[in-house]
């Protein structure tokens, strides 16, 4: 069973798990001091600004940072003096905006008053006190005393957001250079594996949706590496230091807050439910449309030509509806989720938090100070912010696990590892032992061939279409194993083998050459290191491309586009005939390498392939009868069985299929000439 796709994406992220876990020490101290704040505002409110609140009591030497001169006399704070009280004592009470020297011990709950020189307090019982209101010119030296450890404390605390500051800079470096290297051996894994994956897969899908697959589904999963590692564990941890700092002030309320958390878990389970089910159809959708772009672009002069243009913009605008269905439904989640869902779990836990303290406040034991509250009001502010943070990232969570489901189903395929270990060089002997094939079912395209090629010879395939002359060099470079039989190489079971070592030595030329964006030389060399310039300009001159070559701008190195249409079909086919040259395989295999070329180019293709055949074995499937007359020995195939071998002469005498063939081809030039 496979492992899901959740625990996969973990595993990959697992492999750069030193990177993560410096990343997420940072981050846990960069949230540990930028979370200090409160603790900070908290203190410079309760112990210095509203601090002056307490008894002050008469000294005689006391230290200068710590005094408050009132009325002739010295006073320190009750919690700064150093020893037991010995002097008079004042309490600093507040009426709203107003404060009062009381003379004596007071209380510092209860409703205050003042009037006519008396400061009254009601609490369990009726407190009077002598007292006199303080001007500003009385009332700063209190404040005066609390003006340094303010500033040291601010001081402090810009200190504490200099250091968060620098910590969260390693933090979003750390994980965002984790996430990418994931996703980079990610994509290094997806088209490693495209490249052992059996042909047969290619021939059932469009391009576009493999490389949608490569492409966007990588980048998705970047994005979710990204979001996950930069948003979601980020605001989880930097949520966990909010509740551990709201729980050191305040315990109850903490557990408040605590409630929030399994409603994002059901949330983020319920959005799941549904987000998947959309994105998963619009990457679907997605691929289908980079399909339908992909080939319509290919094949833009077909479509021109034959008028199919509203058609083709019939199948894409229905892609495109199909997209915008779903795209709609999911905006409607995401609408739900990202705005309202949040603002309706703050709001609910608001009321409980003012119901809270509002019960607290009619306990006299209980009453909270200005610091606290705003200590607490500033932590579940904070509180949300990463709560809406997290809640935004699920549509770009499911975006990316659909993409993950995709390409991990790409993955999944069963390939064939390459294997680089060397061959040694084949002398070219080739034995097909009563091979049956059929790409589907029981749908044979080959039926019991047997046949044997000696080192060196020059052998012909030929037959109508469907006869089986492509499946049998499908056969021979491994792109397919026979369902029946078995095929040798100078004797040894090419099975024995693996595809890599098969094709080590094999050389092909197509009927349609295929060419690499990059120059000429190095469609030539392939970018194979063991193939230096020198190698590949002579293989060139040697098939007779300097003809064409030598008059381009930048020669050797002139630039080739995407596909080689810059260049002629004749052009293409001696670059590809110096490819193979240059690459010097043991085993040629020209499949019908003359069949599209024009008779001005054919007689330098001809000479470019006696080049190429020279002291090597070489399979020819050939359309052309005229251009195999010199072959050893040509098979006839029909229904997927050779009906008819031998020489040119010998199957022209045998006046059998071959010579029906010939005599049609034969005809055919006549009329046209």
């Amino acid at each position: 069973m496979k492992p899901s796709t959740e625990k996969r994406l973990f595993l990959y992220a697992w492999q750069f798990k030193r990177g993560i876990a410096l990343g997420i020490v940072f981050l846990m101290l960069a949230t540990a001091l930028e979370l200090a704040g409160p603790f900070i505002a908290k203190r410079i409110i309760d112990e210095h600004i509203l601090g002056i609140e307490a008894v002050w009591y008469e000294v005689d030497e006391p230290k200068k940072e710590q005094t408050a001169s009132y009325d002739g006399a010295i006073y320190v704070r009750e919690d700064r003096l150093e020893g037991a009280p010995s002097g008079k004592a004042i309490t600093i009470l507040a009426i709203g905006r107003d404060f009062y020297a009381v003379r004596g011990i007071a209380p510092k709950e209860g409703e205050r008053f003042f009037q006519d020189g008396t400061f009254v307090i009601e609490a369990d019982e009726t407190y009077e006190f002598p007292a006199e209101k303080l001007d500003a010119k009385a009332l700063y030296p209190f404040f005066k005393s609390e003006y340094k450890p303010i500033f040291m404390l601010l001081v402090l605390y810009v200190g504490l957001l200099v250091a968060a500051s620098v910590f969260k800079f390693f933090e979003t470096f750390k994980l965002q250079q984790a996430s990418n290297m994931i996703v980079k051996k990610m994509r290094n894994d997806v088209f490693r594996h495209t490249q052992t994956i059996p042909i047969q897969y290619y021939v059932d899908q469009p391009a576009g949706k493999i490389v949608a697959r490569i492409t966007n589904d990588t980048e998705a999963i970047r994005d979710l590496y990204e979001r996950v590692l930069s948003i979601v564990i980020t605001r989880a941890i930097y949520m966990a230091g909010i509740l551990i700092a709201i729980y050191l002030l305040q315990p109850k309320i903490a557990l408040i807050a605590l409630l929030i958390v399994p409603l994002i878990f059901v949330w983020a389970w319920v959005y799941k439910f549904f987000g998947a089910k959309y994105n998963l159809a619009i990457r679907k959708a997605n691929s289908e449309i980079n399909g339908t772009i992909n080939e319509s672009i290919q094949g833009m002069s077909i479509i021109q030509a034959f008028q199919v243009e509203k058609q083709r913009k019939a199948r894409f605008e229905q892609l495109n509806e199909e997209i915008y269905a779903y795209n709609k439904k999911l905006i409607a989640l995401n609408a739900l989720t990202s705005f309202n869902l949040v603002t309706f779990i703050r709001n609910m836990t608001f009321v409980l938090f003012i119901i809270y303290f509002g019960n607290l406040s009619f306990e006299p034991d209980n009453v909270i100070s200005i610091g606290m509250l705003y200590a607490l009001v500033d932590y579940f502010t904070r509180f949300f912010e990463p709560v809406t943070a997290i809640v935004n990232q699920f549509p770009l969570i499911e975006q990316a696990r659909a993409s993950g489901n995709r390409m991990f189903a790409l993955m999944d395929i069963e390939g064939k590892a390459l294997d680089d270990a060397k061959a040694d060089r084949f002398k070219g002997e080739i034995q097909f032992k009563n091979v049956s094939f059929a790409y589907k079912g029981e749908d044979y395209v080959l039926k019991d061939i047997s046949f044997d090629i000696k080192p060196g010879e020059t052998v012909a395939f030929v037959g109508h279409t469907g006869s089986g002359k492509s499946s049998i060099m499908n056969l021979l470079f491994r792109f397919y194993d026979p369902n029946r039989g078995q095929i040798f190489i100078d004797g040894k079971p090419i099975d024995e083998m693996s595809p890599q070592q098969v094709r080590m030595h094999m050389g092909i030329v197509l009927q349609d050459p295929f060419l690499f964006t990059g120059t000429i030389i190095s469609n030539v060399t392939m970018n194979n290191p063991n193939i230096s310039r020198k190698r590949a300009i002579a293989a060139l001159k040697a098939v007779g491309a300097d003809r064409f070559i030598e008059k381009l701008p930048k020669r050797y190195d002139e630039p080739v586009t995407e596909g080689g249409t810059t260049f002629s079909l004749g052009e293409r086919q001696l670059i590809s005939f110096a490819r193979a040259l240059a690459y010097d395989p043991a085993i040629l295999i020209l499949d019908e390498a003359t069949a599209n070329i024009d008779t001005e180019s054919e007689k330098v293709i001809q000479d470019a392939l006696e080049v190429i055949q020279k002291d090597r074995t070489t399979l020819i499937i050939a359309h052309r009868l005229s251009t195999i007359q010199h072959a050893d020995n040509i098979f006839v195939l029909e229904n997927g069985k050779i009906k008819e071998t031998g020489t040119h002469d010998e199957l022209l005498a045998l006046r059998g299929i071959y010579y029906q063939m010939y005599q049609m081809q034969k005809n055919l030039t006549e009329s046209v000439s």
